[in-house]
């Protein structure tokens, strides 16, 4: 896309989003859309935009699709009101309603939203080994990286981390994660034991269910089961297909997972012989011996060598990538804070998706982490707070930050999320219901006073549905007890 260089020049648009991630994106759409009449200008770093396509509504609140990335062109031609520029946001005026970018223009605005995103966090920003992975450029390095590679470390909880430990081929990966089961960010260890089979390629299925379960987890133990933070670094839904992600030679592919460790410091060959460091061998390895780029040192004591990193520990909300961060009211986790109306404390300047924090009192059972589908609803509901600003109205907050649903997939199996799907913030005593049947599902559900507060379910459950509505209409399912997971008793037609 070809950018005007001019000096100094000025534009209006009436409504400005800056961001072509999904949640600018499905901004921009939305606006174009409700405000045919407006003149809408997208603001994006990049030569490509990041679309939603291949929608589909699984329940009122749950939805799957794919992301795929178009010109801006693209969405010039399906949205005639749209502008896209491919041009770097520098600063902005709030008193002037300006924004300045990096060719030297000034662009006015009735109204801006910021869907800058966030980038990842990594272990060290100023190590060449070490790559996070967050969008197309980084992956396609990560595939260049890979493909001579015999030994990889990856070092996170999430689900890009779980995800590429899962693809990966012909490579030996060392798994380094801070928590007691992998996968941490989504699911809890039952789910994670549920998984391990699958790290050495294990499609072994067993018949009939393995588990019924029925336990209470009390104010101590809940501390330990909930996850250390709402973050959740996801490329976006299905990104791993169709790519290729093999390293250098034709063997079985090799997971050794490090529990409950961070790394300390990472050593050049050179550096570790003047540290006269004892290098240790993952179980299980091939490579005894050998000479490596890099070496690793974990905060248990061991230390690995491998070709390269790969940091895929969250995000960080891109609050600061514009010289305009002082104006704005800044989060505890980095997020511009926004209210219901996705509104930050700045006139007529509004925020969705990862840069963004949601700090508005939460529905009981909603909480933020900043997925894709978080990013694709807050960015539509944005536009219609935009609207309804223009309009001077104020909208209801819409109905998806009613529950956290979440889709994913994991290991090959489908992953739903739904409510406090860890017991997230949920004092005092509750109730865990389990059913497990090796290689096909895994269901868990978090109830309080016998009421369902949240939910996992990993395969093809054909719950989810049923599970979301009762979570949201708080029946008391006390006299069902364990009945309720019983496989013989179709409970979707029950509570139809």
């Amino acid at each position: 896309m070809e950018v005007t260089n001019t000096k100094e020049e000025s534009k209006t648009a009436s409504i400005v989003v800056i961001g072509g991630g999904i949640a600018g994106v499905s901004c921009a759409e939305t606006l174009s859309s409700l405000c045919k009449d407006e003149k809408i200008t997208l603001i994006t770093a990049s030569p490509l935009i990041k679309a939603v396509t291949n929608f589909k509504q699984i329940s009122r609140r749950l939805e799957e699709f794919e992301v795929e990335e178009k010109p801006g062109a693209a969405l010039e031609a399906e949205c005639e009101n749209v502008k896209v520029l491919q041009v770097m946001v520098v600063s902005i005026d709030a008193d002037k309603n300006e924004i300045q970018t990096s060719d030297g223009s000034t662009i006015s605005y009735t109204k801006l939203c910021i869907c800058s995103g966030g980038t990842p966090k990594l272990v060290s920003h100023d190590n060449p080994y070490v790559i996070g992975i967050r969008d197309t450029e980084s992956v396609s390095h990560f595939q260049e990286k890979l493909s001579g590679a015999r030994r990889v470390i990856i070092v996170g909880n999430g689900g890009i981390a779980t995800e590429l430990v899962h693809e990966i081929e012909n490579c030996e990966v060392v798994w380094a994660i801070k928590d007691k089961s992998i996968s941490a960010t989504f699911v809890d260890a039952g789910a994670a034991e549920f998984f391990l089979p699958h790290l050495a390629g294990d499609k072994e299925v067993q018949e009939g269910p393995l588990k019924r379960l029925k336990y209470t987890v009390s104010n101590a133990a809940a501390k330990d089961q909930v996850q250390s933070g709402t973050k959740g670094g996801a490329l976006g839904p299905d990104w791993s297909l169709g790519l290729t992600m093999k390293g250098k030679y034709n063997s079985a592919r090799k997971v050794h997972v490090e529990y409950e460790c961070e790394i300390k410091e990472i050593f050049t060959p050179e550096e570790l012989k003047e540290r006269n460091l004892e290098v240790d061998e993952p179980i299980g390895c091939s490579y005894l011996n050998c000479e490596w780029p890099v070496y690793v040192c974990f905060t248990n004591g061991k230390c690995y060598g491998c070709d390269f990193i790969v940091s895929a520990t969250g995000v960080i909300p891109n609050s600061c990538s514009i010289s305009c961060n002082k104006i704005f009211k800044i989060a505890q986790d980095g997020g511009i804070e926004v209210n219901d109306q996705m509104h930050t404390n700045v006139d007529h300047i509004y925020a969705a998706g990862d840069v963004c924090t949601a700090s508005w009192d939460w529905a009981p059972h909603w909480l933020q982490m900043r997925l894709w589908s978080q990013a694709r609803q807050m960015g539509c509901y944005v536009a219609q707070c935009i609207m309804a600003d223009i309009n001077k109205e104020k909208i209801t907050l819409d109905f998806c930050f009613e529950l956290f649903a979440h889709v994913t997939k994991f290991f090959g199996y489908k992953v739903i999320l739904l409510g406090k799907f860890n017991g997230q913030g949920l004092e005092g005593k509750y109730d865990i219901l389990l059913r497990m049947t090796k290689g096909v599902e895994y269901i868990k559900v978090i109830s309080k006073d016998g009421r369902m507060q949240g939910a996992i379910l990993i395969g093809e459950t054909d719950l989810e549905e049923t599970f979301e509505n009762l979570i949201l209409n708080q029946l008391d399912l006390t006299r069902y007890g364990e009945d309720l997971l019983d496989p013989g008793i179709d409970i979707e037609d029950y509570f139809d």
